[in-house]
């Protein structure tokens, strides 16, 4: 056997056994990276208490909120994705693309979509002010997102 021989076998065996590693490696650094990944889609901050009275002003129903936040750089489709609260209040998007690396806070009293704010037209508060659980679900009923606060009871 020649020693170009014997070196080319070497290599392709060093080479084999790199392969090999690499991919028993991989799975386990891809499965750490996931663990603190940002979610694409996100319920960024709540506001269920508005501030002052409670009165059912469209002023204070629409200072009850929840931010929703696309982390992604591109748009994402929200038509047919929901918001929901434990009592089963519903919100529905509709024809609503949230942009790249932006937030829509979607209110609960009355107004006028725009590209940063949605309202829920409903004459009464939604989010308990002690503790609430919000659910965003995606088009196809997944679960994408839920945020609680205080002492929740999950139903």
């Amino acid at each position: 056997m020649s020693a170009s021989s014997t070196s080319r076998r070497i290599a392709a065996t060093v080479l084999a056994a790199g392969a090999m590693v690499s991919v028993v490696a991989l799975p386990a650094s891809a499965h750490d990276g996931d663990r603190h990944r940002t979610p694409k889609v996100e319920i960024s901050r709540v506001q269920a208490d508005s501030p002052g009275r409670d009165n059912r002003t469209v002023r204070s129903l629409n200072a009850e909120w929840v931010e929703i936040t696309n982390n992604t750089r591109h748009a994402i489709n929200l038509n047919g994705w929901t918001l929901k609260d434990e009592d089963g209040h519903r919100y529905k998007f509709n024809e609503y693309r949230l942009a790249g690396r932006s937030t829509v806070r979607v209110h609960t009293g009355e107004g006028r979509d725009n590209r940063t704010d949605v309202y829920q037209d409903r004459r009464n508060y939604v989010w308990d002010n002690r503790s609430d659980t919000a659910t965003l679900r995606d088009d196809r009923g997944r679960t994408v997102d839920t945020e609680s606060w205080g002492h929740h009871h999950r139903r």
